[in-house]
C-alpha cells in the first residue's frame, strides 16, 4: 500500500492514475469495463477511458471484443527485462541451471530490493516440489523461506524488528514461525549449523536450505542462494544439501565478481 506521507511534491498525477489502471486490470484475469475500471481506481469514467486507450495504444492492455481489457504482451517484456537485470551476469544463470540438473533441486538466488526481500533467479529442478509462487519479483513471506531468513540473518536484530513489523509474519502453514523471539531463536540456530533452514513452514512437505553467497555493507548488494527440496529428503541430507550449496555458491560468487 502506497504511504500518502511520502508522495513527492512533483507526482505526475496521470502516470500515478494510468500505473492504478495497469494493476487493476492486472488482477483481474477475466478482464474489466471501462466502468469498472474506473469504480474500482475511482476515476471518472472519461478519465479512465483517455488512460486505458492510452496504455492500450503502448500495447499495456489488450481490449477484448466484449469490450473488456486484460493485460497486454508489453508487460510481459517488461518482465523479461526484470529477470535478466535481476539474475546478473550469464554465468550466474547457467550455474544455477547446472546445479539445478546437478542435484535434481530448485535453485533460487534473492536479495534486498528496495530494502525488501525478493527472489531475483531461479533454476527449476526435476526432483523438487514446483513452488509456482518462488518468481523473480516474489517478495512476500520472507520469514518462511530460508532465502528470506539467510539475508534478514545478516541485519542488526533492530533492523529485523522493523522489518517484520512493517511486512508482518504471516503464516503460511501450521509450522511458520509468526513472532519474533522464535524467529530470533531459528536465525540463532541456522548460524550455528552454517546454513538457514526451513521445513515446512512456507509449503507443507517441502524444505528450503540457503547460504549466503557476497555479504557486502551496501543491504543490496548481498546475495544469498538457496536450495527446495521434498522436506523427508532434507531431515536425512542436510549435510550434504549445504556442501553442495557452498559449491554452488563459490560459482555463482566468481560469476559476480567478474561482472563487477
Amino acid at each position: 500500500m502506497r504511504d500518502p506521507l511520502a508522495e513527492p511534491s512533483d507526482l505526475i498525477r496521470s502516470v500515478s492514475r494510468a500505473l492504478r489502471v495497469l494493476e487493476s486490470v492486472g488482477r483481474a484475469p477475466k478482464g474489466l469495463t471501462v466502468k469498472q475500471i474506473a469504480r474500482r481506481c475511482e476515476l471518472t469514467v472519461a478519465t479512465t477511458y483517455h488512460l486505458v486507450r492510452t496504455l492500450a495504444y503502448e500495447g499495456y492492455v489488450i481490449r477484448r471484443e466484449d469490450g473488456t481489457y486484460i493485460v497486454g504482451l508489453e508487460v510481459a517484456d517488461r518482465y523479461r527485462e526484470l529477470v535478466t537485470a535481476f539474475r546478473g551476469p550469464p554465468v550466474v544463470g547457467e550455474t544455477l541451471r547446472r546445479a539445478a540438473a546437478d542435484t535434481g533441486w530448485s535453485h533460487y538466488l534473492g536479495r534486498f530490493v528496495g530494502g525488501q526481500v525478493a527472489v531475483t533467479a531461479v533454476a527449476e529442478g526435476p526432483r523438487s516440489p514446483y513452488l509456482e509462487d518462488l518468481v523473480p519479483g516474489f517478495d512476500e513471506g520472507a520469514h518462511a523461506t530460508a532465502l528470506g531468513k539467510s539475508l534478514l540473518a545478516t541485519l542488526t536484530a533492530e533492523q529485523r524488528f522493523r522489518y517484520l513489523r512493517e511486512y508482518g509474519m504471516r503464516p503460511f502453514t501450521a509450522a511458520t514461525l509468526t513472532s519474533p523471539e522464535t524467529f530470533e531463536a531459528d536465525l540463532a540456530a541456522g548460524d550455528r549449523r552454517g546454513m538457514q533452514l526451513e521445513l515446512g513452514q512456507f509449503r507443507q512437505g517441502v524444505a528450503c536450505a540457503a547460504v549466503l553467497v557476497t555479504p557486502d555493507k551496501d543491504i543490496e548488494r548481498r546475495v544469498v542462494l538457496a536450495c527446495a527440496l521434498p522436506a523427508g529428503e532434507m531431515m536425512t541430507s542436510a549435510r550434504v544439501v549445504r556442501a553442495k550449496l557452498l559449491t554452488v555458491a563459490r560459482s555463482v560468487a566468481d560469476g559476480i565478481a567478474t561482472d563487477s
